[in-house]
Order: structure tokens, then sequence, then C-alpha cells
């Protein structure tokens, strides 16, 4: 499986368009379940809106999509808020968009522009992340090597996923599959050997970019 490019948490933006105000709620999603419900959130906390259109990639392969224009003219709303996401590569997102009437009507034109302007801007705030195939192993050392190991993991772009002192220190941390052989191995040369490595799961895992 390739790698994919997602948002990190949620992100809101709000702007008002000739009168109008619309609020953008972009998410990632883990499926079409999560989907659903964060839409149904949405809709709830604003049910007093005039509309609570959305657009959602649900899968990292781009093949579960969903779109609604919740009463707005047919393909003014949700296909042009899917395709800004499809623009950008996303997956695994969700983003609605809650409209209050501000007692002026946009034509079909400017509702596009409207709802694909606000997921645009909404999509250009949201702190983006990289799925990448990832190895994640527990790495146990003497206390004395745990300042060295720690520099280690920060220098190389590792992710410490937890920290534990017990007898001995174990660090569960999430490197990129395609570096963590060369990573190791730098690992063992700057403890002396002094390391012991128990290799516990692979799966796609957020990076920063």
């Amino acid at each position: 499986m390739e790698n994919y490019l997602s948002v990190k948490g949620q992100t809101v933006s709000e702007k008002v368009i000739e009168k109008s105000r619309f609020i953008t709620c972009i998410r990632h999603v883990e499926s079409e379940l999560e989907a659903k419900a964060f839409i149904a959130e949405i809709s709830s906390q604003h049910q007093f809106a005039t509309h609570n259109c959305y657009a959602c990639i649900c899968d990292n392969l781009g093949n579960c999509l969903r779109f609604s224009d919740d009463g707005e003219p047919q393909g003014t709303a949700g296909m042009p808020m899917l395709e800004v996401l499809k623009n950008n590569k996303l997956y695994q997102v969700a983003v609605v968009v809650t409209r209050y009437f501000g007692g002026i009507k946009l034509g079909a034109g400017g509702l596009v522009r409207a709802y694909s302007g606000c997921v645009a801007q909404a999509v250009s705030e949201a702190e983006k992340v990289l799925y990448q195939n990832c190895v994640e192993s527990l790495y146990s050392l003497d206390y004395a090597s745990a300042d060295a190991a720690a520099r280690y993991f920060s220098e190389s772009g590792a992710n410490v996923l937890q920290t534990q002192y017990l007898n001995e220190v174990t660090f569960r941390v999430a490197v990129k599959s395609a570096a963590v052989q060369d990573f190791e191995k730098e690992l063992k040369n700057r403890l002396n050997g002094k390391v012991k490595i128990e290799k516990l799961k692979e799966y796609f895992f957020p990076f920063k970019i």
C-alpha cells in the first residue's frame, strides 16, 4: 500500500460571504462509520443552521466517497467540496460546511465558489500528515544510555510513543519501515550494542511533514 496524505485531528474555520455565515469543520476519519458519526455530530451542533453540507473520502484508497448538498441546489455544495479534497490528494478525511443564510442568494456559481473556497481555506489551515508504513518496536537499555538514546531518537525523526522506567529504560518507538534497518544499526553503534530490540507490529503512522 502506498503512502497517503491526510489531516491531523480537527480544524475549524469561518467566513462570511454576502451576509451568510459559513463554518467549516475538517477532521481525520478512519472509516465511513467514523465519518458518519462526525457529520452527525456537527449537524447536531448546528441543528438550526440552513444547511450542513458535507464531503468525505473515508478510506486510504479513494474508493469510499460520500457527499451531500443538504438542500442546496444539486451540484453546488457537496461535489465541489469533494473536488477540493481530491485535488489536495487527501484521504481518510471528512469536511462539513455549515451555512447560516444571511438573506442574499448567491446563485449556482456563487454557491460553488463559496463552498469550495471554504473547504480550500480549511485545508490550508489544517495540519497535514503523511501516513507511511512504519515498524513499532521496543528498545530496552540501561539508565546510563537513556539520554544518548533519547537524543538519537529526536535527531533521527523517530516517534517515541512511550517511555517506561523500570529495571531498565524501555522506549516504544515508531520508525519508517524503509529506514528501520539503518536506524537500528546506528542506534547500536551509538550505544555500543547495549540495546535489546523487540519488534511489535507494522502499520501506517501519521508522520509530520
